[in-house]
């Protein structure tokens, strides 16, 4: 008998009894521990670690978070001088989202994910949402003058902020899709114009 018909039943006989799927009520072994097992803090809870307690923390001077678009009328849908909203999408915008017709898609396809419940397909203010729940108010519909004739920049703000019932999509959406949704929903006004 050869070494190789040792060695291999025993490897296969220790891989067979390592896997016997018990649980245990040991910690994991993890190599850098204080990455995996963080302290972590409530807001307005009481911290042992700084000598004022707090747990909030104004944040460095000069930090930005990393999701933050520097440029105001990207990020805001305002201008520089913060004068008032963006007649149309910023054109970095769409270069991020590959040209015209990619932000289109992509904005198609947020609107149906996020809008579409409230708005419904054609922007008439009258999706699932709305027909289900009728003690809440119906949102307007994007078919009217007021908001044919609003900026981007508003309906942008409107998207990121919120607007009486309808929640802040902010967090929850990144910049350019945003922006993709504007798009999508200024064709919507293109194709159900009068």
């Amino acid at each position: 008998m050869t070494m190789r018909h040792v060695i291999l039943p025993a490897l296969l006989l220790v891989a067979v009894l390592g896997c016997r799927g018990q649980t245990t009520a040991e910690p994991p072994i993890v190599p850098l521990r204080n990455m995996f097992d963080q302290d972590r803090y409530d807001p307005q809870a009481e911290s042992h670690f700084f000598s004022d307690s707090r747990t909030m923390r104004t944040p460095v001077e000069g930090t930005i978070p990393r999701e933050r678009e520097l440029e105001p009328e990207l990020g805001q849908g305002r201008l520089a001088d913060d004068s008032g909203y963006v007649l149309e999408i910023p054109k970095s915008a769409v270069t991020k989202l590959g040209g015209a017709a990619a932000m289109l898609n992509r904005g198609q396809d947020r609107y149906n994910i996020y809008c579409r419940p409230c708005h419904d397909g054609t922007g008439s203010g009258k999706g699932t949402v709305i027909e289900r729940a009728s003690f809440q108010p119906a949102p307007p519909t994007f078919h009217q003058d007021r908001i044919r004739q609003m900026p981007d920049g508003q309906l942008f703000a409107t998207i990121s902020h919120g607007a009486r019932v309808m929640p802040s999509y902010g967090a929850r959406i990144p910049v350019v899709d945003r922006w993709a949704i504007v798009s999508y929903v200024r064709a919507l006004q293109l194709s159900q114009g009068e």
